[in-house]
């Protein structure tokens, strides 16, 4: 672990876990084993960052989000308060990747306060996800999904809707009417 004097006393980060200098880490979230936090993130109170996950520059994560195992949290993403990643998701940042591209340009991804993301999901760049929307395992997302929306599938797809308990309140596709 980088010497990160600035880090509250409340900050738990595993002996094995990078928390680079100039991080900032918020009051009583635990970083676990083999986690990496660069120097210009940004990460909330009380989160959960799980083993092998890496939060990228210019990342910022909100308070009592928690990120699962094996997660990459490229630049670009914001993940609002209450965000839950399962393990193993998958952000992208790039529309257009190519090991050599001199007009690599980041492609920001948001997802709103109180959201689910499923194991293994796909999020590819560019999209904002609701408020309290979820996605389901393994689905890949190539849309902006409406708060509250449950969509599963490759692409993911609308299957419903939920609270923000994360209760499937209707299996209609269609948004509920006023």
């Amino acid at each position: 672990m980088t010497d990160t004097p600035s880090l509250s006393p409340t900050v738990f980060v595993h002996p094995s876990a990078d928390v680079e200098e100039g991080a900032r880490v918020g009051d009583g979230t635990k970083i676990w084993h083999l986690a990496h936090v660069r120097s210009t993130a940004r990460v909330g109170s009380g989160c959960v960052i799980g083993r092998n996950v890496y939060v990228d520059a210019e990342v910022v994560v909100g308070d009592l989000v928690k990120i699962q195992n094996n997660v990459s949290v490229y630049q670009g993403v914001t993940l609002e308060d209450e965000v839950f990643v399962g393990p193993c998701a998958v952000f992208t940042n790039d529309f257009r990747p190519r090991a050599q591209n001199p007009d690599w340009k980041i492609t920001p991804t948001l997802v709103r306060r109180g959201a689910s993301i499923g194991a293994n999901a796909t999020l590819v760049c560019g999209i904002e996800v609701g408020e309290y929307a979820m996605i389901a395992a393994g689905s890949v997302v190539t849309r902006d999904v409406a708060p509250y929306q449950l969509v599963a599938g490759n692409p993911a797809r609308p299957k419903g809707w939920v609270n923000e308990r994360g209760d499937v309140v209707s299996r209609d596709p269609h948004p509920p009417t006023p």
